[in-house]
Parts: C-alpha cells; sequence; structure tokens
C-alpha cells in the first residue's frame, strides 16, 4: 500500500503537473532553491509520486472528454432539431446549437445603384436518422440475436445484424435437413 504523501508532496504534485518542470515545482512546493533540483528527480522516482500525477492527469483527460450524458444529449438536441426554429433572427444561442450543420449568409445588391440589399440565410441541419440510429446502438437496441414472435400462425423472426441473418439462415437449413 502506497504511503501517504506530505503536505509538500502533494503541492509538488499539483505545481509539477501544471508547470511540466520538476524542479520549479519543488520550489513552489516549498522545498529549498539548493537542494530543489535533487528532491524533484528523487520524488519524480517515488511510485506514491507518480500515482498521483498520473491520478491527476485522468481527471484532467476526463474532464475533456465528452461522457454517456453528455453525447446522448447532443444526439437529442440534433433528433429535435427544426427549421422552424431557425427561421426567427439567428441569435448566437441559436447558432450553438448541435443541430446546426452549416449557416451561410450572404448580402446581395439590388437594383441599379445597389440602393436596396438582400440578405439570404441558408441553413442545413444534421441529419436527425443518423442521430436516432447512433442513439440506438448507445442504448442497445440492436441486438446480436434474432429476436422471435411467434403467434398460432406464423413465426416472424426479425433479424438486425449480418451475424444474426447467418445465425438464423444455419438454424433454418439445419431444421429441414432433419
Amino acid at each position: 500500500m502506497p504511503k501517504r504523501l506530505t503536505q509538500k508532496q502533494d503541492t509538488f504534485c499539483l505545481k509539477y503537473f501544471e508547470l511540466g518542470n520538476a524542479t520549479e515545482a519543488a520550489k513552489l512546493a516549498g522545498y529549498s532553491p539548493k537542494t530543489a533540483r535533487f528532491i524533484a528527480a528523487q520524488n519524480l522516482s517515488k511510485l506514491n509520486i507518480q500515482a498521483k500525477i498520473a491520478e491527476l492527469r485522468k481527471i484532467a483527460q476526463d474532464a475533456t472528454i465528452a461522457n454517456f450524458i453528455e453525447r446522448q444529449q447532443v444526439l437529442t438536441e440534433i433528433v429535435r432539431g427544426r427549421f422552424a426554429d431557425f427561421l426567427t433572427k439567428l441569435t448566437p444561442d441559436k447558432l450553438k446549437s448541435a443541430a446546426l450543420q452549416e449557416v451561410k449568409i450572404a448580402e446581395y445588391a439590388k437594383g441599379e445603384n445597389g440602393e436596396s440589399k438582400v440578405k439570404t440565410t441558408t441553413i442545413k441541419l444534421h441529419n436527425p436518422i443518423q442521430a436516432i440510429d447512433v442513439l440506438n446502438k448507445m442504448d442497445k437496441i440492436y441486438t446480436e440475436r434474432p429476436a422471435v414472435n411467434v403467434d398460432n400462425r406464423k413465426i416472424e423472426i426479425i433479424v438486425s445484424s449480418a451475424k444474426a441473418k447467418t445465425l438464423t439462415q444455419r438454424l433454418i437449413e439445419g431444421e429441414r435437413t432433419e
């Protein structure tokens, strides 16, 4: 079990993570400037300090990666995006919508002297069907095994992948050969 870090060691880890310079981190953590280089090298060789620095890196990395719920929210925003939402003035908050794929604004002069101008806005939304497909995959709605619905008159086999189709065909062909 790794030893707990002292306050100086903990500060060293934070400053090293922040600056990337072990000697400066040691000085800022309160070690003597005369021995800071030696202490920094010594600290970096300790397993508990290496573990703390790795933990700090993981926390920083996790904060930059969208989690499951964030991905679902963005995809849901794409699914719910409608052109009607963008027919009024495009405000900065509307331009941040995940549903928008592209916005083009163009101005044209009209008339001989250019006395009146026409402004056109072209909006392109992301494909909601693709977003639904990704959401379905995230929710594991698609299965690898065939789903079978049976009533007294017929058997309905719903196949959602090539692997499941192959398995179903093998089962049906095996039934015929017996």
